[in-house]
């Protein structure tokens, strides 16, 4: 059975960042989008800007991000670009809300839910894409990695309506009232990455930082404090065998604070859209090759 190759190392630093990219060879050209959470206002375990700094110059990457759709700091572009400014992104790099202007369609077929994925229109300004996640908890996902960066994270505020509802709505003033079974969401969430996917046309990196281990996302305003410590940054083409190897790091840590952590991934039936993404999308595996970098 083909497994994927996810490199891992435990060193969180912005060389390590680097590192963790060139290990991949697949060097990424034209005009390039890194996508990470920019973080709610008044949260502060994203993904900080001296870390990323590096990575972004050396590629001359943009910085992207999408609205949210519930109230708080990220759901207008005048609110999300003061939380940017204050979050220090707009220090290092440009920084492009893609659906400031709207969004576009992407179609899909052989899906159970979505027959198309709505995301930032500036999406397409751009030949290649580095997906920089923050690995943590979700409230509504049971965990954020590679493939909620990806659908949610790249999805626009009405798409992201589109997600969590499985279909049903693309008004983000309808979101609460349409929330489906959770197998749905988790479904919905793999179809969008599947979109995204094939939009890029393979010209997508995956990497994962798995440090400030909440149960929350970053997209909580007020997010719980970390309860792990910091395991390490992971890389892989394939984004379903890096969240699935994130995954089993917290698993099989030793760390008692992975209680809390798998209570919350368990809650959300988490780990059901790595299974979806490989069984029924196949979009990637969750069979993996494991390479540690500081053992080399």
């Amino acid at each position: 059975m083909t497994k994927s190759k996810v490199y891992f190392t435990k060193n969180i630093t912005s060389e390590s960042l680097v590192k963790m990219y060139e290990v991949l060879n697949k060097p990424l050209t034209g005009k390039i989008a890194i996508k990470i959470s920019t973080g709610e206002m008044g949260g502060n375990n994203y993904l900080k800007p001296a870390l990323i700094k590096d990575l972004v110059t050396k590629l001359n990457g943009t910085i992207v991000e999408c609205n949210t759709a519930y109230a708080g700091k990220r759901n207008t572009t005048e609110d999300h670009k003061e939380t940017i400014k204050a979050h220090g992104f707009y220090d290092i790099a440009e920084v492009d809300i893609m659906d400031e202007e709207g969004d576009l369609s992407l179609p899909l077929t052989n899906t159970k839910h979505l027959p198309y994925n709505l995301v930032g229109k500036n999406l397409a300004n751009y030949d290649a894409m580095v997906m920089l996640s923050h690995f943590k908890g979700h409230a509504m996902g049971g965990f954020g990695g590679a493939l909620k960066n990806m659908s949610i994270g790249v999805a626009s505020s009405r798409g992201k309506t589109w997600i969590h509802t499985a279909g049903k709505t693309s008004n983000p003033s309808e979101l609460w009232d349409n929330l489906p079974e959770q197998n749905a969401f988790l479904e919905s969430m793999a179809e969008a990455d599947k979109a995204v996917m094939e939009y890029m046309k393979g010209n997508l990196v995956y990497i994962n930082v798995m440090n400030n281990l909440s149960v929350d996302c970053d997209c909580d305003s007020n997010p719980a404090a970390p309860c792990m410590a910091d395991i390490g940054i992971l890389s892989s083409l394939d984004p379903v065998a890096l969240d699935e190897a994130c995954l089993d790091l917290i698993y099989n840590s030793s760390d008692t604070g992975k209680d809390a952590m798998i209570e919350r991934i368990e809650r959300q039936n988490g780990r059901y859209i790595t299974t979806y993404a490989d069984d029924y999308l196949h979009i990637g595996t969750k069979n993996y090759e494991l390479i540690n970098l500081d053992e080399n």
